[in-house]
């Protein structure tokens, strides 16, 4: 094993790096402080050194960069030259040498930095933990540039075959089964067809062989290629390689001190990633994979264009490249969503002139009255007056906003099937149809808690196993989740019920505007300006919601990240999914429903009276509330945010280094590393964030879309966006993270499942209860006289003698609308006054109420059941991929025979050969074998070990 010793003065351009208070890898930021880089790097003979993607030997590339953090000597610091120093052996370094770029301070006639213990300490345990690195086979070099106090520890590649994950690598080629036939030309023709849609990468041709792949081992290294051993493993292995002997070479010096993880967590190192490939722009850039991404995915230019979904792989990890894959599919099958929307919308525009309820609304010779919306300020109305909200109802409530309900829910289950089989694909093409997820390391959290409860026992001289920590060691954090999340979601209802005071009161003070053009759009004015308020709590509690989440999951300790992830994204999603949907929650089921009627309404503090739904229902309310939280939080959230934010703090660091360059010309015109470069983007923050918007964005498609067919539209538009952005920041905006194997999204198909199953309930309760489809229903086929809808509004209102009033609620004006009003109306089904129980709820109201309840439990299991139909028809494995399965496991147990054989064959040679040579020996007369006797020994000194 060999430890390259090298130490330089590196250009820094980073007077002053930021640095954030530092808890994991994804929290990394930058701090006014100078930075030391440590870089992991691996052989790469063909490559020039370019700028720090390369070892100093222009050999071997850099996978992998750490920083940590210094304080700098008070005494003056001199220029010194490069110093170069080589060494045979790992073992002889680590002995007889100190690590590279350890003592260099003495040969430059420096003295170490004096630093209190705390840096001390952190100094040790990097001294302890690189050693640790050079015997688990990697090689250090150490850069220097005493001036800026930057100085770079690069890890080279391994020099041993041990590989720590379990990488599935080509064994041997064989041939992929091709369709024949018509299946064959009909594929041949989309192709022709798709072809200008299809990015311009060699990834995305279609494949014709296939390599079989096993994981590596020492034990089968013979069965595979290893002539060219230094491109064995593409850059993305390399650098997930090396990350994970990051995590396994442990630091014992200090305290809980376990991996690059816990180091990193006690602010020993400040940043760990891989580093890019290269430039993405400029000129004379070699071509390399992020260019490539540049140009053909994340550009806005093609949009149109199929994403490189095997390049993103390749260069990403399958983990990220599952969630593009997964976003590409429910951008695609929000297409035909999409077009049945904008054809139920325009069905609803071209029948609203013949909706006959509508235009009985509209119809001022109706003369109807209506009683007032307020107590005192507020007067008598004619129902012509909401003619136009009546009209804008029938758009969005009419007979195919059913039909497009029950697609909407076969829709989802259809997409899930397609979203298996694509996945099952990806798995294919992937090599993960074998994967299984090993068990992960303890987080550094976790084994701190674990070191201080063994260390408390210790102290109490009690015995201590192998501690872990139990449901009594987490139950004041449980407790702790259990009150935070109650008070989060009572804050949200709270927030919400305070909007709807302010809805009440101000509809109540402009019902005092004297002019007759302020009055009739009181409703519209209210509406809008309560939604807008919505947006803005939803958007502020969002971002509050995110850091609550995070900080309840770490206050439980989960053992390994995946745990971590997991309860990370349950409270994220339902504080997120009750922030996002209860203000559409309470239009949708609770507005309208409990104000009583006139003379005895339903009062909140004794002085707001409940709003009432408008006299075409709630559902053209709904749609508003909808459409302005869905498309607001699109843009403001997930496309301002995400462009504005990045490009804030990028040009907030641009400044402060341009600041600080301008002390020096000499640094400012010199070409910054690649290290420093990617230093100074975004650290990698996880898929949670992305996944999230796109889960509330589906639940916002399917959950409430019988009231707004257009979701789907507006989904699909801010998607193809979406798609781009998030790749453009992945290429450009973010430190290259490192590459994680999965075979598929995890717990987010769960919540898909879920959120698609609960869709199906609450279309059901939406068509039910808000719109008027069931009670148009009811009067058609029992209370109609010529088997049409005219008169349905007169059935639908009640009326009220206006003697009745509780004294101080009648108008102040009675005679606003010029005549004295004897019996107005209501939207209710009750008793006339002059019934004998006037006021008491009908026997229409009943009848009613059944045939909802019908409807909800007939839709709802008719469309489970249609679902799970669905479900069941599409197999989860596409055919032909289950054959190449099959095909695949003959061929490795193929692989596998021959091997055995040959290793059988081999055996019977070497026992022939020795039988031979014994038997020779054997032949030869006593003489000679006296005089020989030396000889006999030599025939038998190659004994076969079996």
């Amino acid at each position: 094993m060999r430890v390259n010793k090298k130490y330089s003065c590196l250009p820094a351009e980073e007077k002053g790096i930021h640095i954030i208070n530092i808890r994991a890898i994804e929290d990394i930021g930058y701090d006014q402080h100078e930075s030391t880089l440590l870089n992991s790097l691996s052989k790469n003979p063909d490559a020039d050194c370019k700028y720090g993607l390369y070892f100093r030997d222009g050999k071997r590339k850099v996978d992998y960069i750490l920083v940590y953090h210094y304080k700098k000597s008070s005494a003056g610091r001199t220029l010194t030259r490069r110093t170069h120093h080589n060494d045979a052996s790992a073992r002889s370094t680590k002995q007889d040498h100190p690590l590279p770029g350890k003592g260099v301070q003495l040969e430059m006639g420096e003295s170490e930095p004096p630093g209190d213990s705390h840096e001390d300490d952190k100094r040790f345990r990097r001294e302890e933990y690189e050693g640790n690195l050079v015997e688990a086979g990697l090689e250090l070099e150490h850069d220097e540039d005493v001036r800026s106090c930057i100085r770079c520890l690069k890890i080279g590649r391994m020099k041993s075959d041990d590989i720590l994950l379990s990488s599935c690598l080509p064994l041997q080629m064989y041939q992929i089964n091709q369709t024949h036939g018509l299946l064959k030309k009909i594929n041949s023709v989309i192709q022709k067809i798709t072809e200008p849609i299809q990015p311009k990468v060699a990834e995305h041709k279609p494949q014709t062989v296939k390599r079989l792949s096993y994981p590596f081992s020492r034990e089968k290294q013979h069965l595979f290629d290893l002539s060219d051993r230094d491109s064995f493993f593409d850059s993305k292995t390399r650098s997930t390689i090396v990350y994970e002997i990051l995590k396994r070479t442990t630091c014992t010096k200090a305290k809980y001190s376990m991996g690059i993880t816990s180091l990193l967590a006690n602010g020993v190192y400040s940043a760990a990633y891989p580093l890019h490939d290269g430039d993405y722009e400029g000129e004379n850039v070699e071509p390399n994979d992020r260019k490539l991404l540049c140009e053909e995915w994340a550009s806005y230019g093609v949009f149109y264009k199929y994403q490189p979904i095997d390049l993103v792989r390749k260069y990403f990890g399958e983990k990220i490249g599952l969630y593009f894959a997964w976003l590409g599919v429910y951008t695609q099958m929000l297409i035909p969503a999409s077009i049945v929307g904008i054809i139920v919308f325009l069905y609803g525009c071209a029948t609203v002139d013949e909706n006959i309820p509508s235009m009985e609304m509209c119809d001022q010779r109706n003369n109807i009255t209506m009683c007032p919306l307020c107590d005192r300020t507020c007067s008598y109305w004619k129902m012509s007056s909401a003619c136009a909200t009546a009209r804008a109802s029938h758009l969005f409530d009419n007979p195919a906003t059913v039909f497009f309900s029950v697609f909407m829910a076969l829709w989802a289950a259809t997409f899930m099937e397609h979203w298996k089989r694509k996945q099952m694909r990806l798995n294919y093409r992937w090599d993960l149809t074998g994967f299984e997820e090993e068990e992960d390391h303890p987080r550094a959290e976790y084994e701190a808690k674990v070191l201080e409860k063994s260390l408390r026992k210790e102290h109490k001289h009690k015995e201590t196993d192998k501690e872990k920590l139990t449901w009594k060691d987490r139950f004041p954090a449980y407790l702790t989740n259990f009150v935070g999340i109650i008070f989060m979601v009572g804050l949200t209802f709270a927030i919400v019920f305070g909007v709807i005071i302010y809805r009440i009161s101000t509809a109540a003070a402009l019902a005092i505007s004297s002019t007759p053009s302020g009055r009739s759009s009181v409703r519209v004015t209210v509406t809008a300006t309560a939604v807008i308020i919505n947006l803005v709590v939803i958007i502020i509690l969002d971002e509050v919601y995110g850091c609550i989440a995070r900080w309840l999951t770490q206050i439980e300790v989960p053992k390994t990240d995946k745990n971590f992830e997991e309860r990370l994204i349950f409270k994220a999603f339902l504080l997120k999914f009750v922030n996002a949907y209860t203000p559409i929650f309470y239009v949708a089921f609770f507005k309208g429903r409990f104000v009583g009627r006139p003379g005895d309404y339903v009062y909140i503090f004794h002085s707001f009276r409940m709003e009432e739904c408008a006299p075409g229902g709630c559902l053209m309310e709904l749609c508003i509330q909808l459409s302005i939280i869905m498309l607001g939080k699109q843009l403001i959230q997930n496309n301002l945010f995400e462009i504005g934010i990045p490009k804030m703090k990028k040009f907030i660091r641009y400044m402060k280094l341009k600041r600080q360059r301008s002390l020096d010309h000499e640094e400012h015109t010199k070409k910054k590393q690649r290290y420093e470069v990617d230093y100074n983007l975004e650290p990698f923050a996880g898929l949670t964030p992305e996944y999230m918007e796109m889960i509330i964005q589906f639940g916002f498609v399917t959950l409430f879309v019988a009231s707004f067919p257009l979701a789907p539209l507006f989904a699909l538009l801010n998607n193809i966006i979406e798609i781009r952005l998030d790749a453009k920041k992945f290429v450009t905006e973010l430190r290259r993270p490192v590459a994680v194997r999965a075979k598929d999204i995890g717990i987010w198909y769960n919540i898909l499942r879920g959120i698609g199953k609960l869709a199906v309930i609450i279309n059901a309760f939406v068509i039910s209860f808000t719109s008027d489809f069931i009670p148009r229903l009811v009067y058609l086929y029992m209370y109609s006289e010529n088997g049409t809808m005219h008169g349905f509004v007169n059935h639908t209102l009640s009326s009220f003698n206006v003697s009745d009033f509780q004294a101080g609620t009648a108008p102040n004006d009675p005679m606003d609308l010029g005549y004295e009003v004897q019996i107005c109306r209501y939207k209710d089904y009750r008793e006339p006054p002059w019934s004998e129980n006037k006021y008491d709820i009908s026997k229409d109201f009943w009848a009613v109420l059944a045939a909802r309840l019908a409807f909800v439990i007939v839709f709802q299991n008719l469309v489970m059941f249609m679902s799970e139909f669905v479900d069941w028809i599409i197999p989860d494995i596409p055919k032909d991929i289950s054959q190449q399965i099959h095909k695949e496991k003959v061929l490795m147990v193929e692989v596998f025979m021959r091997e055995e054989q040959g290793k059988l064959q081999m055996l019977e040679t070497w026992k022939d050969k020795d039988k031979k040579k014994g038997e020779n020996c054997n032949n030869h007369s006593p003489r000679l074998s006296r005089s020989h006797s030396g000889s006999l020994s030599s025939c038998h000194s190659y004994p076969v070990d079996v």
